[in-house]
Parts: structure tokens; sequence; C-alpha cells
């Protein structure tokens, strides 16, 4: 992108006051968009956010003493007014979408953007659809937890939603590579810090909603009503689809003006009483994968558990909802495979079964361990490792702990992302979740790494090891380093170890 005029951003802006308001900004030529002093050169946009560590109203000077042409800004330093042309917004976060957005050329409006959001199944959901319309022979991006992608070209993804020059950023890159769609997730930490305002959605779907991040929103309250949030700024040209199967699937489309769509399995005793538009019954359930019946279709997927055929479900009705045709959708999400780190199957020679998993909420955790029951043999046992992270949700601990005891044979208790805790604490405060402390199926290892080969040498011969909490993650965050760990790899190579 080249430059713009100030003048261009003036409706978004809406200033309530400017500095040196006798020099025409307008005539102002912007170069750059930027959220960080770090970033800022001659001539760009430097928007200051508040932001839950930093606030980038303390730099405004060193953004001023960069280049920047503009400050956008929730209050001027009174020993700046007279150095810069500052405007004064009434909430940065409200504006700095919009203002990406208008400097980028509008990139969202080019593309079909889909959103997901929900606790569970947003990665995998995002990711099948990305590779269903890749399959379909659509250019596509993806915007996710564990990469993003621009058609084929894969880059690393930092944050589950990104910031908004970022996002803007890619969906720039991605209309000038020539894709038409664009599956991206949908945080409830980027709805409530407003990242997604000023992208033009096609459509979006909810997933589920169990108790997560409440170290940040506090109450589950204030976390379902930022994933509403992504609803209510849907327009009436839009299309939402919700999850009827879900308590919470009706409450997140309460308000939106977007045509309301649902998927469901089929229940005898349904709760939801309106219509469920892509209906699916589950005919077989296996380590093989899925079998279902969806809207009349059979499908035969390589996906396992009822959680994946949720997942299924909404990327059958997104399809559907973007004109795709139903039986080709259906043969081709029969070659889907699943995302890295989600129900990723790994096995031995000797027939024992190792499960990697990011199940670090109750709700998931629960998810992948009744599959586990469900279609395992009466004579496999389940060996879980888990453990929680720290300088987080400290209430999900207990309730991880107990649930992994109760529907598995053994447990093993050991570090996830320790981060700044130590984790003999976090493992004591699982601990508090359990029946029986001194157990004699629940066993401690700190090190991830050995926690992984205990689990391999309590397995026999048919016997499923769950690896939950980390997924596709390539390390470990201790003492506020991060160090290479990768659960499959380790996983794998204890696995062909054993004789």
């Amino acid at each position: 992108m080249g430059s713009m005029k100030l003048s261009q951003l003036t409706d978004i802006l809406t200033p309530d006051s400017v500095s040196e308001a006798n020099i025409r900004i307008g005539d102002i030529e912007i170069t750059d968009v930027v959220i960080s002093s770090q970033l800022v050169k001659q001539g760009s946009l430097f928007i200051a956010l508040a932001g839950t560590k930093v606030d980038g109203h303390d730099f405004i000077a060193d953004a001023i003493e960069r280049g920047a042409a503009v400050v956008v800004c929730e209050r001027i330093p009174k020993e700046l007014i007279h150095k810069n042309i500052c405007i004064q917004v009434p909430d940065t976060h409200l504006v700095a979408g919009p203002i990406a957005s208008r400097f980028f050329g509008d990139p969202s409006h080019k593309l079909k953007v889909i959103g997901v959001t929900g606790t569970n199944g947003k990665t995998t959901t995002t990711t099948l659809l990305y590779k269903l319309f890749e399959n379909l022979g659509y250019k596509v991006g993806l915007i996710s937890t564990i990469q993003n992608y621009i058609h084929k070209k894969e880059l690393p993804a930092t944050h589950t939603t990104p910031d908004p020059i970022t996002l803007h950023t890619l969906f720039r890159d991605m209309v000038d590579a020539g894709c038409e769609y664009c599956f991206m997730e949908v945080s409830s930490h980027a709805l409530d810090q407003k990242r997604v305002v000023g992208i033009e959605f096609t459509g979006a779907i909810f997933t589920n909603a169990t108790h997560d991040h409440l170290d940040y929103h506090m109450t589950f309250e204030a976390y379902l009503s930022a994933k509403q949030g992504l609803f209510d700024m849907l327009h009436d040209h839009m299309w939402a689809l919700a999850n009827a199967d879900d308590e919470n699937g009706e409450f997140m489309l309460q308000n939106t003006k977007a045509m309301q769509h649902y998927y469901g399995l089929t229940h005898e005793d349904h709760h939801f009483s309106g219509k469920i538009n892509f209906e699916g019954t589950i005919i077989e359930n296996s380590f093989n994968g899925l079998v279902m019946d969806i809207n009349g279709k059979k499908l035969v997927s390589n996906l396992v558990g009822v959680f994946n055929a949720y997942n299924l479900l909404a990327i059958f009705g997104a399809a559907q909802l973007l004109d795709e045709d139903a039986d080709l959708v259906i043969e081709k999400m029969g070659e889907l495979e699943s995302a890295d780190g989600r129900f990723q199957m790994v096995r031995n020679s000797r027939g024992t079964i190792g499960i990697i998993d990011y199940a670090h909420t109750p709700d998931a955790l629960e998810n992948v361990l009744a599959t586990l029951r469900d279609i395992k043999k009466t004579d496999q046992r389940i060996i879980t490792v888990i453990g929680c992270g720290g300088n987080r949700d400290t209430l999900k601990r207990p309730v991880m702990a107990r649930i992994a005891r109760e529907l598995s044979d053994f447990v093993v208790l050991t570090a996830d992302n320790p981060r700044g805790e130590e984790p003999l604490a976090i493992i004591e405060s699982m601990k508090h979740g359990l029946d029986n402390p001194k157990d004699d199926a629940v066993f401690e290892v700190i090190d991830r790494a050995e926690a992984i080969e205990n689990a391999v040498s309590l397995a026999g011969d048919n016997d499923i090891i769950l690896i939950a909490g980390k997924g596709h993650e390539t390390y470990q965050e201790i003492k506020g380093e991060k160090f290479h760990f990768n659960d499959r790899e380790v996983l794998e190579e204890k696995l062909r170890q054993v004789k």
C-alpha cells in the first residue's frame, strides 16, 4: 500500500479535538498505520491503544520523535499539544480497525470472511473449512491459533485473532493473492478488545460456550457477552450459524440482524424450539472415524468423536450458506484430516494408541475422554497426561483433575506451560479436585517428557494414552522463557522405544 491523505479518514475519526487546529490536517500524507511506536517511520499514523499490559499513550512522545505524522489517541499529553497533530477520539479501539481497513483498501469487503467463535472447535472448524474450500478449487485464507494461510503460503500465528493492523494487512495480502474466502477464529479477547471492528463479515459461526478465560473476563456472563458481540455486529445481508444443542446457541443470535440458521444432532429430547437447518445423526463412531447422516446425505469421515460431529455439521452448514453443492461438499468433507494437535492419533507396532489433543478446558477434556470411553473396547484402558497453565484461570484446575480421574484408568499430573508459577503448586491446586489425594492411579511427574514416558510405561499393548492440553504447541513456557517441546514428537519417540 502506498499512502493516503488524512482527509480520507476524517469520517472515521470524527475527532473530539485536534491539536494545532490552524493546520490543514486533511492535507497530511499518511504513509503507514501502526499501533507500536517502535514501528513508526516518517509519515506514520500512530494509534495509541490501551492494552492489558501496556498503554500506547505512554509512547506518544516516542512515536512523534520517530516521525509520526499523526497520532490518534484518547487523551493528548499536555506537553505535546503544540508539537504534532494529535487527534483525540473517545475510544481508539473502535477506530483502529476501520482506519486500518480504509488504509489497506477495505480488503475484507473484497473477500467472503467467515468468523468462528466458541470455547471449543474454533481451530478445527476454521482449518477444515480452509481445507475444504481449497479442495473445492478456491484460493482461501485462514487465520487461526495454529497458523495463518494465504492460499498455500503458511505464515506463523502469534494470537488466535491478531491485532487490527495485522488483520487488515493479512486481508490485503489475501486479496492480492486472489483469495475469495477467509475463515478466521474470533476469540473472546479479540471481541472484548474490539479487534474485529471494521471487518466486513459474510457470516459467523458459534460452536459452543463453556468455562474458559475467566481469568480475563471474570464472569461467565461477561465471557458470553463478548462472544455475542460478533453476532450483534452483523448486518441483515449476512448470516449467522449457531449450535442448537448448546444451551447458549439461541442467546448468541438473539440480537443479531443477520439471517439465523442452526445446526445440531438428532435428539428425542431436543431443548431447542426452533428449526434446525442442518441436522446430523451419528451412524458409527470408532477410531477409524465417523459415519453420519447429514440432511439425508451419508458422510464417511476420518474425524473421530461427537465433538467432531458438531464441527462437521458447522462446516457443512457454512458451505451450504456459501452456496456450495451439497453432494460435492459431502464428498470433499470425507477427505478431510483433523487439524494439527486436535485428536491427533499416534500408534506403535504393538497396537498402543496415543492421542494428542489441545483439550485445555474442562468441557474439551470431558468431550475427548467421553469419546474415548464410548469407542474403546472393554479391555482397553485410558491413561491421561494432563496439566494446567500457570498464571491463568485457577478455578478450572481441580475440575480438570476430577474429570481426568473419573474418566481415565490412570492419570499423570504434570506441567503444561507453568509460566511464572511453580509446577508443583499448580499440581497441588489440581489435586483439590480428587476424592482421594493419595489415589494409587494418580501419578505426579513434573517434567512433561518424563510424564509422557511414565504414561507409555503404564500402557499395555492395546491401551490408549491421551496427552491433553498443549496440542499443536511446540514449546513450553517456564519462568518467562520458551523452550522447544512438542507432545507429538515426545510421544512418538517413547512409543517407538517400547519393545
